[in-house]
């Protein structure tokens, strides 16, 4: 784990250091920054420089975050491989053998066989039609991209001069050793996959055959898939109901779901929306997340639950002339309530103990009890606890009228 790093968007990285300090590790020195996402090429190209930067000119190893890998030992196997393939200079994809004609994936195709069980890289296809995909199947030399590389920093950099000067020497103009990049300036460059960035154009391409019980769950249908079923073939969570349904994965996350007579669809409920398809095209969900962006929706810009480093902002209520919510503030963590040109905030300990400093006052709270100050004030709460602290926090606006 000394030599894992995590590239993550700003608005993921607290979230992620957590997840890093749950599983007992340090998240210090782990995780390289993008001010906003760019896509795969961005985010490949600024580890490499933060690799060569901090360490020997190291094999790159590179595994998208969500992707699910059943057999270890397998994996583990194919890992080996590539590591030898890079080490010999190789640019390195996983190619996952297919086990059905699937139309929701990219493909690569293999040539000629090289050194360790890799094949010559050819060409990446997108996502075919079903008849092409089983064409691709029965052919035998064309693989699932799993967007999961090995290569050397130095080759990959290399081919970046080669292939994508401009974005490489944006890059370099924007990078610095601790990866204080603006938000604007990066947003300058290019929007670009490193399929389309390198892996289309480089001579050092191969592919690696890998059957390790791979999934992307790049979808509802493929989370299905792989999660636990009950005796109906269902796979449900949280507060839910059902009836005479089957074939279905049902998530409750706020509010009860009562199912009925539903047969192969997805339900998911979430404090921002509710989404509801047939399984086999709940790939969809991008479309309407495309949608909610271009028309300028609050369920697309600002989330009702909000990850901060201090804990969770869970928006309960919002009028003209009040805003509620709820609020987790981690244990030893503090916060600063956000200063407003006019109105008051009303804050109700429910749980735990929370110390308030507002100026030369220091008020310690405890379950029940509540303080008010104007939302003009500088208002630190600190979590004095041994456990998460529990808050409501009402901020009241004046509105024409009042």
């Amino acid at each position: 784990t000394a030599h894992v790093k995590v590239v993550c968007g700003q608005q993921h990285l607290h979230e992620t250091a957590k997840h890093i300090e749950d599983l007992g590790l340090k998240a210090e020195g782990k995780l390289i920054c993008e001010p906003s996402g760019r896509n795969t090429a961005p985010a490949i190209l600024l580890a490499a420089l933060h690799i060569l930067a901090s360490e020997k000119d190291s094999i790159l190893c590179i595994f998208p975050a969500d992707h699910i890998i059943q057999d270890q030992n397998a994996f583990h196997d194919r890992l080996k491989a590539a590591i030898a393939l890079a080490g010999d200079g190789c640019i390195v994809t996983f190619g996952i053998q297919p086990h059905y004609p699937e139309t929701g994936y990219g493909y690569v195709e293999g040539g000629k066989k090289v050194s360790h069980g890799a094949l010559a890289l050819k060409r990446f296809v997108e996502k075919p039609d079903l008849a092409t995909a089983q064409k691709y199947i029965q052919a035998g030399n064309f693989f699932w991209n799993s967007g999961m590389f090995a290569f050397k920093a130095s080759v990959i950099l290399a081919e970046f001069e080669a292939h994508q000067p401009e974005l490489l020497g944006k890059m370099r103009d924007l990078y610095r050793d601790d990866i204080s990049i603006s938000k604007e300036d990066y947003n300058q460059l290019d929007n670009i996959s490193i399929d389309y960035a390198i892996m289309e154009k480089t001579a050092r391409g191969v592919v690696l055959p890998s059957d390790f019980g791979w999934s992307d769950i790049g979808s509802w249908k493929s989370l299905y898939d792989f999660l636990e079923k009950d005796a109906d073939k269902n796979v449900i969570d949280g507060d839910v109901m059902v009836q005479n349904t089957r074939n279905s994965l049902i998530l409750g996350h706020d509010r009860l779901i009562a199912a009925n007579y539903l047969r192969n669809m997805v339900v998911v409920e979430t404090a921002d929306s509710v989404f509801v398809s047939d399984l086999e095209n709940s790939r969809d969900v991008k479309s309407f997340v495309a949608t909610l962006k271009n028309r300028g929706r609050t369920e697309f810009q600002r989330h009702r639950s909000v990850n901060h480093p201090w804990g969770i902002f869970k928006l309960l209520d919002r009028q003209d002339n009040f805003t509620a919510a709820e609020l987790i503030v981690y244990r030893g963590a503090s916060f600063e309530l956000p200063p407003q040109t006019d109105g008051t905030y009303h804050i109700l300990v429910v749980k735990g103990q929370a110390k308030i400093s507002a100026g030369s006052k220091r008020i310690d709270l405890r379950a029940g009890e509540t303080f008010t100050c104007r939302a003009t004030a500088n208002v630190n709460i600190e979590n004095v606890a041994q456990s998460n602290l529990q808050l409501i926090q009402v901020e009241l606006t004046m509105v024409s009228g009042d």
